[in-house]
């Protein structure tokens, strides 16, 4: 290998080693992210279930009062 080449190979090598740390860092930004947007998600997803069971709480509850009136009437 000739003295050309090997000036060239350490920049260059130099350089591949930064782009590549950068695109690691980067891939690891957005592997977080994703992994926060799947947490928010599920946390809505928990909330709506909890909501929707308050619901059919809340209409048992009336669907009771509604027959225990009928019973008096």
């Amino acid at each position: 290998m000739d003295f050309w080449h090997a000036g060239l190979i350490v920049p260059l090598g130099g350089f591949a080693m930064v782009v590549l740390i950068v695109a690691l860092k980067t891939l690891g930004h957005m592997r977080e992210k994703e992994l926060q947007a799947h947490q928010e998600l599920r946390t809505r997803e928990m909330e709506h279930e909890r909501r929707l069971k308050e619901l059919e709480v809340e209409k048992a509850r009336l669907e009771l009062e509604k027959t225990k009136m009928n019973r008096s009437s």
